[in-house]
């Protein structure tokens, strides 16, 4: 194994990652399967699982698929037990998977409000309950939490989900309060203005994108593989005394 595969490769883990068939998700899970991990991917919509099963596959990544409505908890609690049976317990946990309902705070209902946290927010945690426990007891695990810029400001009708990325942020500390000891670390993400499925509305009005261009200390809005390096980073070895943190993957854009 050379230096740089002592550090970074994934070789022999295996890694759950929901969100996994788009945007971040599906950037990070290209990520961790190419770093040599076996890799789960749950998602909603099962057109776009195959086709992230197909291209990852064509990248030599030993890759499965289980489709899933997160915001369901009986069906993230049965999602979570098929994943285990294509390559065993997952030694890394991603938590990309998102809802991005955001009217105007006034105008918010309670379905809103429900759908949004139970997404973004329980189903983190319940996978979390699932998983980190059997990767403290094995004495090796990771936990990456996709939180968001609107974990720590408001801006763009934040609501909801503002409110349930800042409780991602606050269980990600908890997640390592709990584990780190046994050799489990929880650490969150959070990304910049990218183009995903969730920030449609917002790259479809040039001047909005323009303008969050010229808010980063790079001057440009983000792209997708700006997450694969910081998320093998986050999963692999080399990371083991990183923990409790929110990285901003933002090109500046958190600190301008």
């Amino acid at each position: 194994m050379s230096y740089l595969e002592s550090l970074f490769s994934l070789d022999g883990r295996v890694a759950l990652v929901t969100g996994g068939s788009s945007g971040i998700g599906r950037a990070i899970a290209e990520a961790l399967g190419r770093a040599g991990a076996k890799v789960v991917v749950v998602a909603r919509r099962e057109a776009p699982l195959a086709e992230t099963v197909a291209e990852l596959s064509a990248h030599g990544v030993e890759v499965a698929a289980v489709p899933a409505d997160l915001a369901d908890r009986d069906a993230l609690r049965e999602a979570a037990e098929a994943a285990t049976r294509w390559y065993g317990e997952p030694d890394i946990l991603v938590n990309s998977a998102a809802i991005n309902r955001r009217p105007y705070l006034s105008e918010l209902t309670e379905d809103d409000w429900d759908a949004t946290i139970s997404a973004n927010l329980d189903a983190p945690f319940l996978l979390g309950q699932r998983f980190g426990p059997p990767m403290a007891a094995r004495g090796w695990g990771r936990i990456i939490n996709i939180a968001s810029q609107q974990a720590v400001r408001a801006y763009g009708n934040s609501g909801a989900y503002g409110a349930a990325k800042a409780g991602l942020t606050g269980l990600t500390r908890s997640q390592a309060e709990a584990w780190s000891k046994h050799g489990v670390t929880s650490n969150a993400i959070a990304p910049g203005i990218v183009r995903t499925p969730l920030t449609a509305e917002l790259f479809a009005d040039p001047a909005r994108v323009a303008s969050a261009a010229a808010r980063t200390m790079v001057g440009r809005n983000g792209e997708l593989g700006d997450f694969a390096g910081a998320a093998v980073w986050l999963a692999s070895a080399s990371s083991a005394y990183v923990t409790g943190q929110t990285l901003f993957v933002d090109g500046g854009f958190s600190v301008a």
